[in-house]
């Protein structure tokens, strides 16, 4: 390494300090607490602080709600963000094909996306009213308890997320298919290739890269969900809504059982921890093979 390369390098890392550290205060400290924190028994309002060992993650490894929690967690991701991609793709290809009315509906689904989470959990408790909700007086009048009914509250909860997230993706691979050169299209055409095999043959497998990233920007997202069923459920009825995050706050905010709730905000870091990693490994095996 020459002299000047040294010195570039000096440089470099002066004017990354003060983001790293930064980083380093706001993140890294913070993280390896909470760590810290999930080893202990603390409970302030008993004045309560001991060291505790496994013991917090021992008593999940046999608590029913936590198992409930995380079977909640792990159904609330799957089918949430396979009707956000299925549906975000479509729209996007509708979108693509639109001549008119396209900016109409790219601010329609910047609007929603834009919405904040909290404002869309209040729009759809409005929406689930029994009895003056517009989705019972779309269904001839019929009061459900939308999100009272332990058989109704999670699907009702995984549509208003959808509703919320979908154009997320839709945006995505929008803007993904404008980049496509039209003489891709016009080739195909020139082969005798009809709608159906263009589309499973040209379009999409030319949206795969941005349908995976959507993938885990979303699993990622949906793993940690807490605001829209804190507001719409909070967390019922009878613990159906009751994700690991909300598992975690009530832990953590409401019975102050700090190591605990830790505990349980470790167990979430590493799930999404994870799926990160899993999702690299897949990025590297598919470099590999092509």
């Amino acid at each position: 390494m020459t002299g000047r390369e040294r010195a570039d390098r000096r440089q470099a890392l002066r004017l990354l300090a003060p983001t790293l550290l930064a980083l380093g205060a706001l993140t890294v400290y913070p993280g390896f607490w909470v760590v810290w924190l999930s080893l202990q028994h603390r409970v302030p309002i008993f004045h309560v602080a001991r060291f505790a060992g496994l013991d917090n993650y021992v008593f999940l490894a046999s608590d029913p709600r936590f198992w409930n929690a995380a079977r909640t967690t792990v159904v609330f991701t799957a089918l949430s963000v396979a009707l956000e991609l299925a549906l975000g793709v479509t729209v996007a290809l509708a979108l693509h094909r639109q001549r008119r009315g396209r900016r109409l509906g790219l601010s329609l689904l910047l609007l929603a996306w834009a919405m904040p989470s909290v404002v869309t959990a209040k729009l759809y408790e409005w929406l689930y009213h029994p009895a003056a909700g517009l989705v019972s007086v779309l269904l001839g009048g019929h009061a459900l308890n939308w999100l009272g009914d332990p058989y109704l509250a999670l699907p009702a909860v995984i549509l208003a997320d959808v509703w919320r997230t979908m154009p997320f993706v839709a945006i995505l691979c929008y803007a993904r298919l404008v980049t496509i050169p039209a003489e891709v299209y016009e080739a195909a055409q020139v082969d005798g290739a009809g709608r159906l095999a263009t589309l499973g043959r040209i379009t999409l497998p030319l949206l795969g890269r941005i349908v995976m990233l959507a993938l885990l920007l979303r699993m990622l997202d949906a793993l940690r969900a807490f605001d829209i069923m804190f507001v719409l459920t909070g967390g019922g009825p009878a613990g159906t809504t009751e994700t690991l995050t909300v598992y975690a706050y009530r832990s953590l905010f409401q019975m102050l059982q700090l190591g605990f709730g830790s505990a349980v905000s470790v167990v979430v870091f590493a799930l999404v921890m994870g799926v990160a990693w899993a999702y690299l490994r897949l990025l590297r095996a598919r470099a590999v093979v092509a």
